[in-house]
């Protein structure tokens, strides 16, 4: 079996930082993305979007990672945003209830 993997591509402007993901959010990946938001909390922007496009894949850790992250942005005075959310992940959301604890701002309509 092969190890999963999670790449993040970071873009910085004036009051956003978009987090490019592409992979999986899983147990042995959600360490990652946690390290790298909680960097960019130490001197948060306004607003942090994870682009969601490229996941394939997204474990309990992961969701619970996401809440996490939301939560730790909050309390920093940031806002963490899901954008390009799959039908999967969506639909994982609305099965765990977890649809509403997170700000999610797909650019297509659904």
């Amino acid at each position: 079996m092969d190890r999963a993997e999670l790449s993040i591509t970071v873009h910085r402007t004036g009051d956003e930082a978009v987090l490019r993901l592409a992979g999986e959010i899983d147990m042995l990946t959600a360490a990652k993305l946690s390290i790298v938001v909680n960097e960019m909390l130490t001197e948060p922007p306004p607003r942090i979007a994870l682009d969601l496009g490229g996941v394939t894949f997204c474990d309990s850790q992961g969701l619970g990672t996401l809440v996490v992250l939301s939560r730790k942005a909050s309390h920093a005075q940031s806002l963490l945003v899901l954008s390009n959310v799959g039908d999967f992940l969506l639909r994982v959301l609305d099965i765990t209830g977890l649809r509403s604890a997170l700000m999610i701002r797909n650019e297509t309509a659904i």
